[in-house]
C-alpha cells in the first residue's frame, strides 16, 4: 500500500526562507510541493522519508534565491493489483459503489465486480447481495474490504471547455467478487 519514491529535484528557497537553516528551508519546500498531490505513474505522497543529499546553492542573475539540487525519497500510497484493503463504503448507484479510504476517495467497485448475484435497490439506494434467500444490504458508511482490480493515472484533461467534470489523478478500481469480500460484517 505505501511505497518509498526515489526523486532528485531542484529545490529554489525564496529570499524570506533564507533566515531558516538549510535542510529545514529545504524539507519546508518539499512539503509545500509534494505533500497530500498525486504524482503520475507514482502515487499520492503522504510524507517525506528522508533526504539523502543537498549539493549546489547557486544563485541566478536577477532571481536571489539559491537553488539546490536535492535528493530524497517519499512515502508514497500506490496500491498494487490484489492487495486486499479496507475502506468504507461512500456512495451506491446502479453503476457500482465509491468507496474510501480515509486519506483517498477515488476507489470505484464497478456493478460487475460485486457479489455475484447482486441487484441495485432503487427504492434504498442501495447495492444488495442476493445469498442463500438472503439480502445483504450494502449499507452506506459500513466497512467493505475488496482487492484493488487495478490503479489508473488519467492524462490531465483539455482546458476547460464550459463542462465542469471532476479530474481525479489516479484511480482505483475495487473487486468485492469474492469470498471474504464485502461488507466486513458479512464476516465476523
Amino acid at each position: 500500500m505505501f511505497v518509498l519514491a526515489s526523486c532528485q529535484e531542484n529545490i529554489r528557497i525564496v529570499p524570506q526562507d533564507l533566515h531558516k537553516e538549510q535542510l529545514q528551508a529545504i524539507t519546508d519546500e518539499i512539503e509545500k510541493t509534494y505533500f497530500d498531490k498525486v504524482i503520475p505513474e507514482v502515487g499520492l505522497v503522504i510524507t517525506l522519508y528522508d533526504i539523502s543529499s543537498i549539493e549546489g546553492g547557486e544563485v541566478y542573475a536577477g532571481d536571489g534565491a539559491p537553488r539546490f539540487s536535492v535528493s530524497f525519497r517519499l512515502v508514497v500510497f500506490r496500491p498494487f493489483v490484489g492487495e486486499v484493503l479496507v475502506g468504507k463504503l461512500l456512495d451506491s448507484d446502479a453503476s457500482g459503489l465509491k468507496v474510501s479510504l480515509g486519506f483517498f476517495d477515488d476507489i470505484h467497485v464497478p456493478e460487475h465486480l460485486l457479489q455475484e448475484p447482486s441487484v441495485f435497490d432503487d427504492t434504498e439506494g442501495l447495492w444488495v447481495w442476493k445469498y442463500n434467500d438472503n439480502d445483504m444490504f450494502m449499507d452506506k458508511e459500513e466497512e467493505v474490504r475488496f482487492k484493488v482490480s487495478s490503479v489508473k493515472f488519467p492524462p490531465l484533461p483539455p482546458e476547460n471547455d464550459g463542462t465542469v467534470k471532476v479530474f481525479s489523478p489516479m484511480e482505483i478500481t475495487g473487486d468485492i467478487n469474492a469470498d471474504g469480500l464485502g461488507l466486513v460484517s458479512w464476516w465476523s
